[in-house]
């Protein structure tokens, strides 16, 4: 049976798995793509979602992390290429996966304040992942807009 710390893990290896299928399978062209003037570019969603990533392992893994520093991602010119974007997004999760692996587990319960609610570790961790799915649920839109099939979802 696999620990608390171990199921994390797993869960954040797939999440970033699934991810990458995304950022693979959009055209370079496809990552300034925005439905609508209001909303985030393709790109700006997974920027989006790897900076809070990063928030996601400062409070819930204890790891605070200097890209926090630099202000949100999905508004830095510079890493709104596909490499870059790509580059940037896998590096929030391998961050995330290496804080949960440094963590003790007997902290996972232990009460944080998240934004302007207090929450258990864990609970904090499983709300970046609902966080990152909630994304890439949006991203899926933005592949049908541009008559190209999404990825398939990674449930498992």
């Amino acid at each position: 049976m696999s620990t608390q710390i171990e199921t994390l893990i797993e869960e954040w290896e797939r999440a970033k798995l699934g991810a990458q299928d995304y950022l693979d399978a959009m055209p370079e062209e496809g990552f300034a793509f925005q439905p609508v003037p209001e909303v985030l570019s393709f790109a700006g969603q997974f920027l989006h979602l790897s900076y809070a990533n990063y928030r996601f392992a400062a409070v819930g893994a204890n790891s605070p992390a200097a890209q926090l520093n630099e202000g949100p991602a999905d508004k830095n010119p510079e890493l709104q290429s596909k490499a870059a974007t790509t580059a940037y997004t896998l590096a929030a999760y391998d961050y995330m996966i290496a804080a949960i692996k440094a963590m003790d587990p007997a902290t996972l319960d232990e009460e944080v304040l998240f934004v302007r609610w207090t929450l258990p570790r864990r609970v904090v961790l499983a709300k970046g992942l609902e966080h990152q799915v909630h994304h890439r649920g949006q991203a899926a839109v933005y592949f049908r807009l541009q008559g190209i099939k999404p990825p398939l979802e990674k449930l498992f």
